[in-house]
């Protein structure tokens, strides 16, 4: 791989280009799908090639190819040239690549349990388990569980960047993910819905931590006593507390995605919204003092780990809301030259034939000092979402919408009854003003972050511990 890469960046300087970028990668990847308990389909994909990327006057060309030959990578170094020079002509303000602390060395995650070991047909029964698992516990609380989907995938990323200017990295990343999707009917109620990501960094074993039966039993569970526990919830103004799996996808959506630097230029509006920050909005306020949000890629066997990212700059924590102030913005090297800062390292690409954009990776509300009990203890009549069953946000990250799933009235401090459907609707100013308390316990979910045209769906985790908003008005779906 090395010699291709080097092929690459060596004669697009000699051809002129003020840098030049060659990222090689190769995806191994196994999927199932299991539908009601069979196997809908099982598949082994293999996805290799490169990807050159020059400036050349101001302007950036990217090409890629399915193959690593240095024929066909002269063939793509030559396209990319062609359409940077093009693009220049038309291009009112010139691109350059800012400064970053460039990597060179090898990033290995090595599984305690490889994939290769674990054949198809126990893949298989593990879902099965799993499946009937959600069937008995449907059938415990009096229910059914008519329709059950679960997708597993296990896939090898390996990867090597090599820039004009120094960076210099090859990495090799497994992954797991497992996507559910289950309903459970009543003849009275009617049905509920619940679906789930898990995704991690690692190998097999990452799998057998998850405790798939388990886990599925106590989802459906769960999910079976909401459909028939569940009354109206109240409304109006009160005191709400909001369970990590919320506050994960609020930090993602509302903090998160704003803060991309690209967005922030303008380049994404056309192809995945807008933002309310501006160029000049460090040092905005907010939301409260009690609000930290941050994106961390370095964090061990999380979904969205990397310690480089695809331009080579070394990855480290951003922190995007500190104390309720706009802190940071997420970067990569084009942005940063336009901001005068160094990148952060958030240059991500889902594949080989994809260009590197800026993307989040594990974006989170830091935890607080309160105990749990803390969190509740102080609402007298409030609301409690653990999880919420759908959000909706608009294009400039501003206005958005949670419906909770699983969600419970709070009387003397505590969470006691079922409520159905309770729906938070706020601005992202007004939602971060109302924290008043965040719980030292931290929980993750994994994700796939949705962005770019071409779509990329890349890995990410979202989190944060238990926080609780004061005085905001709850309504009914």
């Amino acid at each position: 791989m090395e010699d291709v890469a080097e092929f690459i960046v060596d004669k697009a300087r000699e051809m002129g280009a003020e840098y030049a970028e060659a990222r090689l990668q190769i995806d191994l990847r196994e999927s199932i799908v299991m539908k009601n308990g069979v196997l809908e389909a099982s598949a082994f994909e293999e996805s290799r090639g490169l990807s050159v990327r020059v400036l050349v006057d101001g302007a950036l060309g990217f090409a890629s190819i399915n193959s690593f030959r240095r024929n066909d990578a002269d063939k793509a170094l030559k396209h990319a040239l062609r359409t940077a020079k093009s693009t220049s002509r038309l291009i009112r303000q010139k691109i350059s690549m800012g400064k970053g602390e460039l990597g060179r060395g090898k990033v290995n995650v090595k599984p305690r349990v490889s994939f290769g070991s674990v054949d198809l047909e126990s893949r298989v029964d593990l879902l099965k388990d799993a499946d009937e698992q959600s069937i008995q516990a449907a059938l415990a609380s009096g229910v059914k569980a008519p329709s059950r989907m679960i997708t597993l995938d296990t896939w090898i990323t390996e990867k090597m960047v090599l820039t004009s200017d120094g960076a210099n990295v090859h990495s090799i990343t497994p992954r797991a993910a497992l996507f559910a999707f289950i309903t459970v009917f009543h003849p009275q109620k009617g049905p509920t819905q619940r679906y789930f990501n898990l995704g991690e960094t690692g190998g097999w074993e990452v799998v057998e931590r998850w405790n798939l039966p388990k886990t599925f039993y106590d989802e459906t569970y769960a999910l079976s006593r909401i459909l028939i526990e569940a009354v109206e919830p109240p409304r109006g103004e009160m005191d709400v507390v909001l369970g990590p799996e919320v506050v994960g996808i609020v930090s993602h959506e509302s903090c998160g995605h704003p803060s991309e630097a690209d967005r922030i230029l303008g380049r994404e509006a056309a192809q995945a919204g807008e933002t309310f920050l501006k160029p000049d909005s460090i040092g905005l306020r907010v939301g409260s003092s009690y609000v930290n949000v941050v994106d961390d890629p370095t964090l061990k066997g999380s979904f969205g780990f990397y310690l480089y990212d695809d331009e080579g700059v070394k990855a480290r924590r951003r922190v995007l809301i500190k104390e309720g102030v706009v802190n940071e913005f997420l970067h990569n090297r084009e942005t940063a030259s336009v901001f005068g800062v160094e990148s952060n390292g958030s240059s991500r690409s889902v594949a080989y034939n994809r260009e590197p954009i800026v993307r989040m990776a594990n974006t989170f509300f830091l935890p607080g000092d309160y105990t749990e009990e803390e969190i509740f203890e102080d609402v007298k009549n409030g609301l409690y979402i653990k999880n919420f069953m759908e959000w909706n946000i608009d294009d400039r990250r501003f206005n958005q919408r949670y419906v909770g799933l699983e969600a419970y009235k709070i009387e003397g401090g505590e969470p006691k009854n079922l409520v159905k459907n309770p729906v938070l609707e706020i601005t992202t100013i007004g939602l971060w003003s109302s924290v008043d308390a965040a719980s030292k316990k931290l929980e993750f979910q994994a994700a796939y972050c949705g962005k770019g045209d071409p779509m990329q769906g890349i890995p990410v985790w979202t989190g944060g511990p238990h926080i609780r908003l004061r005085k905001v008005r709850i309504g009914g779906a």
